[in-house]
């Protein structure tokens, strides 16, 4: 076999691991399975993390549906002393809004989760 010139590209690894890999293994021969559980620990918190979005839009979605069509929205202390506020925030306008808004929320969410891939 021929000595690769500085401008080639490295050899092919014939055993399927990747360049860093092999380079990790021969420095030393325990990083290799190092590297490869936090490439695994990486992939397990990428799932977790798309599930919390998930679940977490999915939440606050059905929140902002619901929430503004009951009594709760617009009887509560915080409103109280606020009149001018609470004309506006018990308008069929901005509970339209709100509403329109969970139902973004769930659309990004889900479609987040639809087209999820792992990365290689």
């Amino acid at each position: 076999m021929s000595q690769p010139t500085p401008l080639s590209p490295p050899p092919k690894p014939e055993d399927g691991r990747q360049p860093a890999e092999i380079h990790a293994a021969l420095l030393d021969p325990d990083e290799a399975p190092r590297a490869s559980e936090s490439r695994r620990m990486q992939l397990w918190m990428h799932r977790i993390s798309v599930f919390l979005f998930v679940l977490i839009s999915a939440v606050a979605g059905v929140l902002l549906i619901i929430l503004p069509w009951t009594s709760e929205w617009t009887d509560n202390t915080l409103l109280l002393s606020y009149p001018g506020l609470r004309v506006v925030i018990s308008s069929g306008f901005f509970r339209g809004v709100c509403s329109g808004l969970g139902l973004l929320d769930i659309w990004i969410g889900f479609w987040e989760a639809l087209h999820y891939h792992e990365r290689e």
